[in-house]
């Protein structure tokens, strides 16, 4: 039988990496903390955490543990949500914050969900342009994308793949690319603040590749504006897979997947609150927010780069997603 405290002080320091960071947000003494660990690791027979250089990293026993441990902790918080539902009504107000990437057709729905099943509930719902800070105990965020360590609690919900896209139209009148150094011939639609550092494309068999994208006529903060522009043909830019499908399924033949076999990191899709007991309408809307977690984002990081992109259209040369 596992003792809870330990799966909790694990999950913990394999986020942060770090015994001093967990244990100051745990609220814990770093003995305590390192009492724990070496309790669980004697209870399960093998190393779960190795030092290399300042950082604690999980041992191969504990890469596969922490899937397990997550899957315990889970169903820990949702039994003793369940028991909270028998004495507990949802109500009162919440406030969500949301990376606007997100923000519309999932997000959005399962807000009017949560409303509908909690008529006591009142929602404020804000898109922001960076993950926060400071501990609230009425906030949930989902956030896209790379996240500072905070002293709040971090919990991965998956990964969204990322892939280079155009219109048809667009691509008509272009030189066919074959490797992304082409894409100096080509319009870049840039999304502000994702591009800064460059793109580092990776390839299973040629290895990777920088990419710093030129100077461009046109630059979008929020990811809806950047995939309108990218569909009515202003250039080519980069999306994720996710929302690049669910756009075409809704307007088919607006855009094709260039160089698939290309891509950059993969986004994490982060949910962040408070440390400690949840209030019951916030614990009620994080697992609202799990159960309903689209499926391909739930592969994880490894598998999440095979994730299939919007097929080609019959409007472009099929070679556009098959070259290398």
């Amino acid at each position: 039988m596992h003792d809870f405290d330990e799966l909790t002080a694990f999950t913990d320091v394999m986020t942060s990496g770090s015994l001093t960071q967990s244990a100051r947000q745990l609220g814990l003494a770093k003995s305590t903390l390192s009492r724990r660990i070496s309790q669980l690791e004697q209870r399960v027979g093998q190393p779960l955490l190795r030092r290399q250089a300042n950082r604690l990293i999980p041992t191969e026993a504990g890469e596969l543990f922490h899937r397990y441990c997550r899957q315990m902790l889970n169903l820990a918080e949702q039994s003793q949500s369940a028991l909270d539902t028998l004495r507990h009504e949802v109500s009162g107000e919440l406030e969500v914050h949301t990376h606007s990437g997100l923000v519309r057709g999932w997000l959005g729905r399962l807000i009017y969900r949560f409303m509908d099943e909690h008529p006591g509930i009142s929602v404020t719902l804000r898109t922001c342009d960076a993950p926060p800070h400071a501990p609230d105990a009425h906030q949930v965020t989902l956030w896209l994308g790379p996240l500072p360590q905070t002293p709040l609690r971090q919990e991965r919900l998956g990964w969204l793949t990322r892939r280079l896209y155009a219109s048809p139209s667009y691509l008509a009148n272009r030189p066919d690319l074959t490797h992304p150094r082409e894409l100096v011939q080509h319009d870049w639609v840039d999304l502000l603040g994702d591009t800064q550092a460059g793109l580092e494309f990776h390839h299973r068999e040629y290895g990777s590749y920088h990419y710093s994208p030129p100077p461009t006529r046109y630059r979008v903060n929020q990811m809806m504006l950047h995939a309108d522009a990218i569909a009515r043909g202003r250039g080519i830019g980069l999306m994720p897979d996710w929302l690049a499908a669910n756009r075409e399924a809704a307007h088919p033949g607006e855009l094709i997947c260039c160089l698939p076999n290309w891509q950059p990191d993969a986004l994490p899709v982060t949910l962040v609150y408070a440390y400690g007991h949840q209030p019951r309408k916030v614990s009620a809307l994080l697992n609202m927010l799990r159960d309903a977690t689209p499926r391909d984002w739930q592969s994880g990081y490894a598998t999440a780069t095979t994730t299939s992109p919007v097929p080609s259209t019959s409007a472009v040369a099929p070679t556009l997603l098959h070259q290398r």
